[in-house]
């Protein structure tokens, strides 16, 4: 049964009130990939309860690398199941992958070696032996369009291809928060590194859950302050100053750097302007 696109997602750690609940939507994930179905899987798989979609009850199932998937859908990396179900089932199946591979990869305690169990209540693995605890993997990740106003006044963003990129495709600078760092200082790092220029004026402008792994991806403007392209060899194939009318091949909508280039065709600079 199809969930209507526009229901919010709402991320839970336990299931409400039976009567708050019309339906149950499973989410079976085998290693990256994952099947969005109707049916309920078989005994003694793991289960994760995920949250509510609208009033439908969405729970993700550990399956056995061995294991068929449900008998009503595929199996399918993430990448390949963004265009066949709405976004906000996407987002639900994002997180079972995530969760799913957080309680497969810490039934062991990374510091003695024991045993873990769930903690009722709380979504961490507690530690049998010594007690510690661990939590679901986030990895904040920055991810910056730096433009610029050239001599003759026309505005350009800075775009480039990473070396592993599989297509010859262009998009914003990106890289992980250091321990310690701020998020506009992982910009202005990140963007040093990477092309040899530095920032200013690092504008927040939204983000998005990226589930490759476990990823949150943190959406900036950032407003180019001197320096010449300089790319690292070892992270960037090329980059360059592209203006609206003539942009390199840039990537598909799934991802925020889609969302950050858009926002800047259509004018935007992040920056507020008074009111």
């Amino acid at each position: 049964m199809p969930v209507a696109e526009g229901l919010p997602f709402v991320p839970m750690l336990l299931p409400p009130d039976t009567p708050a609940i019309s339906d149950t939507r499973w989410f079976w994930v085998r290693r990256d990939e994952v099947a969005i179905s109707d049916l309920a899987p078989g005994d003694g798989w793991p289960q994760h309860f995920l949250g509510m979609l609208g009033t439908v009850a969405c729970w993700g199932v550990d399956v056995p690398d061995d294991a068929d998937g449900p008998a009503d859908a595929p199996l399918l990396d993430l990448r390949r199941l963004w265009a066949e179900v709405p976004l906000p089932e996407w987002t639900v199946a994002g997180r079972a992958v995530q969760l799913v591979a957080w309680a497969r990869t810490h039934r062991y305690c990374g510091c003695c070696g024991q045993e873990t169990k769930a903690v009722a209540g709380d979504r961490s693995m507690r530690c049998t032996g010594c007690g510690l605890l661990a939590y679901p993997r986030l990895a904040p990740a920055v991810i910056a369009l730096v433009h610029r106003t050239a001599p003759d006044g026309e505005q350009e963003a800075l775009l480039a291809r990473g070396v592993q990129f599989s297509l010859p495709m262009f998009s914003c600078l990106a890289g992980f928060v250091e321990p310690g760092e701020t998020l506009e200082a992982a910009v202005q790092r990140e963007v040093l590194e990477e092309v040899g220029v530095r920032v200013d004026d690092v504008r927040y402008q939204g983000s998005q859950p990226w589930p490759f792994p476990h990823s949150l991806m943190i959406g900036f403007f950032a407003r180019w302050v001197e320096g010449e392209l300089v790319p690292d060899p070892t992270e960037i194939a090329e980059a360059g100053w592209f203006r609206r009318d003539a942009l390199p091949p840039i990537p598909p909508s799934i991802s925020i750097a889609r969302r950050l280039i858009d926002q800047w065709l259509a004018g935007g600079n992040g920056r507020r302007t008074p009111g």
